[in-house]
């Protein structure tokens, strides 16, 4: 088995968003007989495991597969929308029985808290965060990535996946202090989390007129080295039009001069206020 079970959740949570919001209905990649297929087949080879098996762990491993299949079938039908919502609760309900046994078989397996708090955590996301009940989602998935953190300390899936939930409530804070033990133990994963939360922390406080707080968040966002694709929180723009508003106009100019080093995108009107700024305007 090729990576831990949430890697390979999270991998296919990529894909599966990618493909749902992207790509035209019976054109995904792989097709829909593929994944389905798939599923299907990793539902049926646990189901033999489980027969097959001969101690609590092995029972353990099978209640997890299956739980897994059962998940992320019913997630991919859900998002191509090719399943009913009564179909997509049965099958969601057969995913967290079998992770409830694989728990109880294996207590002290950081694996199975990880499995059943992604199996919980994919299924807060298709939901709607008006629903009171989404909250309750993230945070029963919280506390399954707690009991994996609890049993060890160097998983890093479990506090990025964590931080994920805290990101999705808004507690940056505790976000950042999950992705900052990620970063301890996967220096690349983390310094792309830390990025990301240090710039969306920059945006809030600068909606709260809080400026010097948001140019420095901004400013750590920076040193961790955003990626340039844009697909993320940008703190070069938001930095140097703080520099600007709060005077600085030295400071501005070297936010822009990073960022077009980097190869990271500047917003024209940042462009043409920093120009005014130059020539003495406003």
């Amino acid at each position: 088995m090729t990576g831990t079970l949430a890697a390979r959740w999270r991998t296919a949570a990529v894909a599966l968003g990618a493909a749902a919001t992207l790509v035209p209905a019976g054109c995904e990649w792989g097709g829909r007989a593929y994944w389905l297929g798939k599923y299907d087949g990793q539902i049926a080879a646990a189901t033999r495991a489980l027969a097959a098996a001969d101690s609590d762990a092995a029972r353990a491993q099978a209640h997890l597969d299956r739980g897994a299949g059962y998940s992320e079938k019913a997630r991919y039908s859900r998002a191509f929308k090719i399943i009913p919502p009564g179909e997509y609760v049965r099958l969601y309900d057969l995913a967290i029985a079998d992770l409830d046994l694989a728990v109880a078989l294996a207590p002290g397996d950081t694996r199975v808290y990880l499995g059943r708090g992604m199996a919980v955590y994919n299924r807060a996301a298709l939901e709607s965060v008006a629903d009171p009940g989404t909250r309750k989602l993230f945070d029963d998935a919280a506390a399954d990535f707690t009991r994996a953190v609890e049993r060890d300390p160097t998983n890093a899936e479990a506090y990025d996946m964590r931080g994920l939930v805290h990101t999705s409530g808004g507690e940056l804070d505790l976000a950042i202090r999950d992705f900052t033990e990620v970063m301890r133990i996967d220096p690349h994963l983390g310094k792309l989390r830390l990025a990301e939360a240090h710039c969306s922390r920059a945006g809030v406080l600068s909606q709260a007129g809080k400026l010097a707080a948001a140019i420095a968040d901004y400013e750590r966002s920076i040193e961790f080295d955003p990626p340039a694709d844009g697909c993320d929180c940008q703190p070069d723009s938001p930095l140097a039009w703080l520099y600007l508003e709060t005077g600085q106009l030295d400071k501005a100019r070297d936010a822009v001069r990073r960022a077009r080093r980097a190869g990271r995108w500047v917003a024209p009107e940042v462009i043409e206020r920093l120009g005014k700024a130059s020539r003495g305007g406003r």
